[in-house]
């Protein structure tokens, strides 16, 4: 697996771009992964509703939940699904709206300097084998395509109080023994 560095987009994933991104600040370095679960409607797998979410086209009439979240401008870099099955949003080299309000080692808003990634799942099922296997290839193809990463973090470790995914049935061990050394994990 390699980062493309003319679409600076995973080669070989379905690209569906979302409008919800724009440019990082000028000279501004990319490092930090962060690690988000979701699942639309919550707790279904399979469906078209992150898709959706991350496009602006959500029917707030699809589902009774769907209509608190339709009119929210949110996106990430790159989805994988419960079978292994990758979608990406944005460009790396782009600014994803993920993180919200955010700060990490110091640092408030994680959106500018950090690729956000989301495994579809919730903070209670437990993430699939080919999951972490894609995770793991997509964090070793990143580093080398970006050699500033230096952390991988959860999307609660960097809004805590606020937000509580990928949950606490990711498995960080799991993921910590199978990642290059120099990438640091929660």
């Amino acid at each position: 697996m390699i980062v493309d560095p003319k679409t600076e987009t995973i080669s070989g994933v379905r690209l569906v771009r979302s409008p919800f991104c724009d440019n990082r600040p000028a000279d501004m370095a990319v490092s930090l992964v962060v690690i988000h679960g979701i699942s639309l409607p919550p707790g279904e797998y399979g469906g078209d509703g992150i898709e959706r979410l991350f496009t602006g086209t959500l029917d707030p009439n699809a589902h009774p939940y769907y209509a608190e979240i339709a009119h929210l401008r949110v996106s990430a870099h790159l989805l994988i699904r419960r079978d292994g099955t990758m979608i990406q949003f944005v460009p790396f080299t782009m600014r994803a709206w993920h993180a919200g309000v955010s700060q990490f080692s110091g640092r408030e808003r994680c959106n500018d300097f950090s690729i956000g990634i989301e495994l579809e799942g919730t903070d209670t099922d437990r993430y699939t084998s080919v999951q972490y296997d894609q995770l793991i290839a997509v964090l070793a193809a990143l580093k080398q395509r970006y050699s500033t990463i230096t952390d991988v973090r959860g999307h609660a470790d960097i809004a805590p109080g606020r937000k509580t995914d990928p949950g606490t049935v990711f498995n960080w061990g799991h993921l910590a023994g199978r990642l290059p050394d120099d990438l640091r994990i929660a």
